[in-house]
Order: C-alpha cells, then sequence, then structure tokens
C-alpha cells in the first residue's frame, strides 16, 4: 500500500512539474506577443475598410490580451505536446517512444494549418455574406472586441479540429482506441461534425458543404491513419513478445 502512494506521488509530481514548464513557456509567449501586439493588430485590420471602435478603455486592454493569448496558445501546444510526452514516456517502449515523438511537430502545423483555414477560408466567407445580408439599410460600423470575438469562432475551432488525425494517432498508439471503434461511431461523428459546420457557417447549403467537406475528410483521414498506426503497433507487440520470451527460455 506504501509503495503504490510512493509510485503516486511520483506520478503527481512529475505531472507537477510538466505543467509548471508549460505554464512558464505561455508566460514567456505571452509577454513576447504583447510587446508586439499593436503590430499583430495591425495585421488582422489591415483589409477593413472601417477603423475599429471601442465603447472604453477597458476594451483597448482586453483586445490587447486576447491577442497575445491566442499567439502564446499556438506558440505553447509544441511546448505542451512535449510535456506530454515525457510524461508518458516512462510507460513506453523504445519504439513507440520513438514514434509517438513524431506526433510533437505535427500537432503544432496542423493547428496552425487550422488556424489558417479558419481564417482565409471559412472568416471572409462568413463575414462577407453577414455583411451583405444587411444590403445598404445598416452602417457598417464594428467594436474591436466584437470583431476579434467572432475571428476567434471562426478560427480556433478549427485549429482544434485539424488536430483531430494526430490525437487518434497518438491514442491508437497508446492502445486507448483503434481503428475498429472509429468506424463503429462513423455515422455518429458525422453527424456531430455535420452539427459543427452547420451552426459555425451561414444558414447556406454551400457555406455549409465547403466546412463539412474538410472535417468530414479529416475523420475518413484519422481511421486509416489508426489503422496504419494499429498494425504497426500489433506487429511490435508480437516482436516484443517473442523477444521476451526468447530472453526468458
Amino acid at each position: 500500500m506504501e509503495d503504490k502512494e510512493l509510485h503516486l506521488t511520483d506520478h503527481l509530481d512529475e505531472l507537477r512539474k510538466r505543467l509548471i514548464i508549460t505554464v512558464a513557456a505561455f508566460m514567456i509567449f505571452f509577454i513576447a506577443a504583447f510587446i508586439y501586439v499593436e503590430d499583430i493588430y495591425k495585421w488582422f485590420v489591415r483589409d477593413l475598410d472601417v477603423k475599429l471602435m471601442v465603447l472604453g478603455p477597458s476594451d483597448i486592454m482586453w483586445i490587447y490580451f486576447t491577442l497575445a493569448t491566442v499567439v502564446a496558445i499556438a506558440c505553447t501546444i509544441p511546448v505542451l505536446a512535449v510535456q506530454i510526452w515525457f510524461f508518458v514516456k516512462p510507460a513506453l517502449r523504445p519504439v513507440e517512444r520513438r514514434v509517438t515523438l513524431t506526433y510533437v511537430p505535427a500537432l503544432f502545423f496542423l493547428f496552425v494549418t487550422g488556424l489558417v483555414f479558419g481564417y482565409f477560408v471559412i472568416f471572409p466567407m462568413v463575414f462577407n455574406f453577414l455583411i451583405n445580408i444587411g444590403g445598404d439599410m445598416f452602417v457598417t460600423n464594428f467594436t474591436a472586441d466584437r470583431y476579434f470575438q467572432f475571428i476567434l469562432n471562426m478560427t480556433l475551432p478549427f485549429g482544434v479540429l485539424f488536430e483531430l488525425p494526430v490525437v487518434v494517432m497518438f491514442l491508437t498508439s497508446l492502445g486507448i482506441i483503434n481503428p475498429f471503434v472509429l468506424s463503429k461511431i462513423r455515422k455518429y461523428a458525422y453527424f456531430v461534425l455535420v452539427i459543427i459546420a452547420v451552426v459555425i457557417t451561414p444558414p447556406d447549403f454551400m457555406s455549409d458543404f465547403i466546412v463539412t467537406l474538410p472535417l468530414l475528410f479529416l475523420y475518413e483521414i484519422s481511421i486509416n491513419l489508426s489503422k496504419i498506426v494499429y498494425r504497426r503497433k500489433l506487429k511490435k507487440d508480437k516482436e516484443w513478445e517473442e523477444s521476451t520470451e526468447t530472453e526468458v527460455i
């Protein structure tokens, strides 16, 4: 019983260490982003024909903190992935360690790809639709906080969803899920992804289709990648068992 408690304490200490490193990295990236937040702001509003408004002095600080936070989160993702890998590393075999380590840059790449897709494809499509639907009935003046909230709603979900293939591969390599389960729940996953696409896009078929198609494609890619990882895992497990039996004999 005492050994189990010591073992749990060691795990908690290791987890705390990894969390501290991740938070420290986030703070460093946040400070760096906050220093250049004015340039970041100008980049986001470069194509606007109107100047954004603020309704109070606190809105300016909120916008600065929001922009710096988003940039810091994007930069912290590789650090978080590495810390997760270090945390699970002792439970992995040498081959599994090498394989799972390759997921770290992939997580960052797919997250950025999702943000780019959301910002350059989804955001202008939805933004122009909402502006044009009002015609000449309204004066298009935007507050800065609403504008950036809108950008975040159009980009961050895709940054997360685009990481689905790597997350599936990582969980498959750990034996938590397998491609058979993913195939079995395919219709439920499709339903959820379609609902997500409908909710975050304008109410027209073409917009829903443009967003739904890549999400479903990502899920199918995830299943196929999971199959590859699962087959390799079975092969490595078999080789490991044979080598262990040979050593015992």
